[in-house]
């Protein structure tokens, strides 16, 4: 329990969340709708440092917790560049309930991405391309099947590149009072940038969807977001054994919902739903249906 609590504190940190690059939405007054500005999109794409509550239901393992562990470090000329390139050191970690509350395989994807604003309007409204090239490993350099054809799991090696180009456009709901980011994408792992033993068992072809609303209680000082909604949804594509051309094992899904209350600053609370492939590199071959609950650092202003 002594690691559970140090590795709470450290994906809490004030350092953590100031070099996650927290989004920044220009307030000229507080009854005008804001710019969104360049900086915001990384944020809202790539996803926000989290540890989940060991209260999951679903067919996963019994956890502690799972953390999401995503600062991103931005490269640019100015504040009003349209121009941006991110890094971002990405690592995904479990906590299992067992004996000695072992952190097993974490997933390790430091990436580098660009964003370009294609068009921005007067206010909230804009079209960004992105490109993204990044690394998926659990850093592990054992054999990748067990002696009776099992994969190994605890030692076996995982690894791949891919590179994914996509859009995002934002918009503002006036009836509604709520930002909204849309999101699609096509993410690659060509062959020779894969595991040998991941070619034809792991999709190479993704098609990614996203889509997430922001409501804001205007009229506060803050005009910080107090209720989110994301849904993003992909579509598996590519020959892989024992999948038929069109199979719901194809097909991942999340929702995620996010509240801040007004009694805590940097951190909010969030349930998230998902379905589909296990995203924990080698456990790739397990389908998760899972309930999860926890807290999260999305700190979003307009």
């Amino acid at each position: 329990m002594k690691q559970f609590l140090v590795i709470i504190i450290s994906i809490l940190s004030p350092a953590l969340v100031k070099a996650q690059g927290m989004p920044h939405f220009t307030n000229p007054s507080q009854d005008t709708i804001s710019k969104i500005e360049l900086s915001s999109i990384p944020v809202v794409d790539q996803g926000n440092s989290y540890i989940t509550l060991p209260l999951d239901v679903g067919n996963i393992e019994p956890l502690w917790f799972e953390a999401n562990v995503i600062p991103n470090f931005f490269i640019r000329k100015n504040s009003t560049s349209r121009l941006m390139g991110v890094l971002t050191p990405q690592i995904i970690i479990r906590m299992y309930q067992k004996e000695s509350m072992p952190v097993q395989t974490p997933s390790y994807i430091p990436q580098i991405s660009v964003y370009y604003t294609i068009k921005q309007g007067l206010t909230y409204q804009s079209l960004n391309a992105f490109g993204r090239i990044a690394h998926h490993s659990n850093g592990q350099d054992g054999d990748f099947y067990l002696s009776n054809g099992n994969i190994n799991l605890l030692t076996g090696n995982f690894a791949t590149n891919f590179f994914e180009l996509g859009l995002i456009k934002t918009n503002f709901n006036s009836r509604l009072r709520e930002h909204q980011f849309f999101k699609t994408s096509i993410e690659i792992h060509p062959k020779r940038w894969m595991a040998d033993e991941l070619v034809g068992q792991y999709s190479g072809l993704r098609w990614h969807n996203a889509f997430t609303f922001f409501k804001v209680r205007y009229g506060t000082l803050s005009k910080r977001a107090s209720i989110s909604l994301k849904g993003e949804a992909s579509w598996m594509f590519g020959k892989l054994d024992n999948w038929e051309n069109v199979s719901s094992e194809r097909f991942n899904y999340k929702l995620t919902f996010f509240y801040h209350p007004p009694f805590l600053n940097d951190i909010g609370l969030f349930t998230q739903f998902y379905h589909g492939m296990d995203y924990y590199n080698i456990y790739f071959s397990h389908q998760l249906n899972i309930l999860r609950f926890g807290i999260m650092t999305e700190i979003l202003t307009f």
